[in-house]
């Protein structure tokens, strides 16, 4: 999106272009809103500019045009037979392939120092484009413009309103062939997007397991001891009381609650996983499960520690779906690396009927699959089986 003067810039990393020094006023899914006051084009920051622009254009002109000439009087030298001793035929064939690249290199630098003109002279930052030949030609593009703009530009300075004015729509055409293009832009966001969303689930993956530490060694530790000491009360009761039942009651519950705790902190993240992988994970909510389940997990070498992560919850939403709503006899749970590539399958003989209804588990599933650029297939025709496939990325 292109500024409107005194209008507004998004900036997006060092590669956008935007005012320098100017704080962000607002920022909207990661996009820095700045403003564009008008004030800062004055007439003597315009004047400057000109003049070196002028200069600057004129000086880039007479070493293209020097650069070309010599080209141009090497390729005619060797197309027409050179002339003169081995050394000057050598040079020549060297000039003719070696030439273009110093062109292209001088038209990069060149346009290098415009886009410094502009930060020194107005504090408007110009991003700097992927060096290709596409954008080199835009560089190109620019600089012949700056070229014929040089001389009337120049005697603008004679009438501040009107240099003013000018410089405005040289920031614009600028920033239109110094900077990346809309293409550029978006794929930077795509990047940042998808750096900003990795980041966060690696985040979001950590602090998982900082809770089950401590879940697992401060709060449930105290309960376990808590229910011993009620276990060790319960022991030495000999005749009934109400005192009696309810150390008993306190100890029926402390036992609830530990083995509520203990399934809530696998949910979270097993320490199994970390330890032994996806196989031991796997399996051991396999043994945890009401109906039998066969189990086959291959992944050599292990996947990264959020894939795994991810891995370990689908298997398990998808395991509780088949305890409460398939009424199931027997279910799969198949793992296998390929390449770069985690393939989950999770299958039951139920009486099928799942659907991705918001809210419920498919969806759940189909969001953390996605946060990791995963993909899901159901099927799950009535009367079954239901089928779950999901391929992550293990790279």
């Amino acid at each position: 999106m292109r500024a409107a003067e005194g209008g507004v810039f998004p900036t997006l990393g060092p590669r956008f272009s935007g005012w320098s020094g100017s704080p962000a006023l607002h920022t909207v899914d990661g996009v820095d809103i700045q403003f564009f006051p008008v004030h800062r084009v004055t007439t003597g920051r315009s004047i400057r500019h000109l003049l070196m622009g002028a200069v600057l254009s004129t000086l880039a002109a007479t070493l293209l045009t020097l650069l070309v000439i010599i080209w141009g009087a090497a390729t005619l030298s060797l197309l027409t037979g050179p002339s003169g001793g081995a050394l000057l035929v050598v040079l020549y064939v060297v000039a003719v392939p070696a030439l273009p690249l110093v062109l292209a290199w001088f038209v990069h630098e060149i346009a290098v120092l415009h886009r410094l003109r502009f930060r020194r002279l107005l504090e408007i930052n110009i991003a700097e484009p992927a060096w290709t030949i596409r954008s080199m030609g835009r560089e190109l593009v620019y600089l012949v413009w700056a070229l014929l703009v040089a001389v009337p530009a120049t005697v603008l300075i004679v009438a501040p309103p009107a240099a003013r004015r000018f410089v405005r729509h040289d920031r614009h055409t600028a920033d239109r062939w110094l900077g990346p293009t809309n293409v550029e832009i978006l794929k930077q966001r795509v990047d940042y997007l998808q750096g900003s969303r990795a980041a966060v689930v690696l985040a979001t993956d950590e602090e998982r397991r900082r809770i089950e530490r401590d879940l697992h060694d401060g709060a449930q530790q105290r309960l376990l001891s808590l229910a011993l000491n009620l276990g060790m009360a319960r022991e030495a009761i000999t005749e009934p009381s109400p005192e009696a039942d309810a150390i008993v009651a306190a100890h029926d519950e402390a036992l609830t609650a530990l083995s509520e705790l203990r399934q809530f902190v696998r949910g979270l993240h097993p320490a199994v996983l970390n330890d032994r992988g996806l196989d031991a994970a796997i399996s051991g909510l396999a043994a945890r499960a009401k109906i039998p389940i066969h189990v086959s997990v291959k992944v050599e070498p292990r996947c990264p520690a959020s894939i795994e992560a991810v891995a370990y919850f689908v298997v398990s939403e998808a395991l509780t779906n088949v305890a409460k709503h398939s009424q199931a006899l027997t279910a799969s749970v198949t793992i296998t690396r390929q390449g770069s590539k985690l393939h989950i399958e999770v299958s039951d003989d139920g009486r099928g009927g799942a659907t991705a209804k918001p809210g419920g588990g498919i969806a759940g599933l189909i969001q953390r699959i996605g946060s990791v650029d995963g993909r899901l297939s159901l099927r799950s025709p009535v009367d079954g089986p239901t089928v779950i496939k999901v391929v992550l990325p293990c790279d």
